[in-house]
């Protein structure tokens, strides 16, 4: 089995609760008392600086130092020794073509697939550690020199999934239109639709649901299916060897 355990949140900020404040339980169970430290990177926010001072103040509160990867000198070691790593929300696209121009990505992968360092994401983070970014929903501000992404699961997730809204007259693509569309291409992997409240929970080659309130599974050819917290999603991980950037 894989010795890989991630933490995969759809958002960072739940309405009415501070940043992080809705899965810090979950952090915590997740992290254990074994990790110190904890090593962020801020890349999908312009204002590095202050990100991370957001995310040291929580994780400080939460009883774990944290350094950001932006304030070292050489990121390729900083990732070498870290004993977790967290990757932040923002923009994708920067924060994906960030990880390449710093030589991160196969480093990252290493310490996670092969050295079993906890590894946590929140929306573009969660976005990252997934086969590519294509089913993002942000907007590609910058050009990234490959779509393919870290590859630490064998399927797409899609954090902040929006169910249509039937009161409203906007005639847009719906979120599940544009995963439909992802899926008219050959040889495309599952969508995860992670709602705002949701995260996944991988360790080794079990993948479970957490959170309150679900996500949408999407395969390609296949009707949706809707799936609650405590769904058993490890079917999703069988592709033990997911495809390298």
């Amino acid at each position: 089995g894989s010795p890989r355990r991630l933490l995969l949140i759809s958002n960072s900020t739940l309405h009415g609760g501070g940043y992080l404040g809705h899965c810090q339980q979950h952090i915590q169970r997740f992290l254990g008392q074994k990790v110190k430290r904890v090593l962020f990177i801020p890349y999908a926010l312009h204002d590095r600086d202050a990100y991370a001072r957001t995310a040291r103040e929580k994780f400080e509160s939460l009883g774990y130092g944290l350094d950001s990867i932006h304030e070292s000198c050489d990121p390729v070691e900083a990732i070498r020794k870290s004993e977790a790593i967290f990757i932040g929300g923002g923009n994708t696209f920067r924060l994906l073509k960030a990880l390449y121009d710093n030589s991160l990505i196969h480093e990252i992968r290493k310490r996670v697939l092969e050295d079993g360092i906890p590894y946590m994401g929140s929306s573009a983070g969660t976005n990252v550690a997934t086969v590519s970014i294509n089913t993002t929903n942000d907007m590609p501000i910058v050009y990234p020199p490959s779509l393919q992404a870290l590859g630490l699961v064998p399927f797409n997730i899609n954090p902040h999934y929006l169910d249509p809204d039937i009161k409203r007259t906007h005639m847009g693509e719906t979120r599940e239109e544009r995963i439909r569309q992802y899926h008219e291409e050959p040889n495309t992997p599952p969508v995860l639709g992670l709602r705002e409240g949701t995260m996944l929970l991988v360790e080794g080659d079990k993948a479970t649901l957490q959170g309150v309130t679900g996500a949408r599974l999407f395969l390609r050819g296949k009707k949706p299916t809707e799936h609650e917290p405590g769904t058993d999603f490890s079917f999703l991980l069988t592709d033990s060897n997911p495809p390298k950037p």
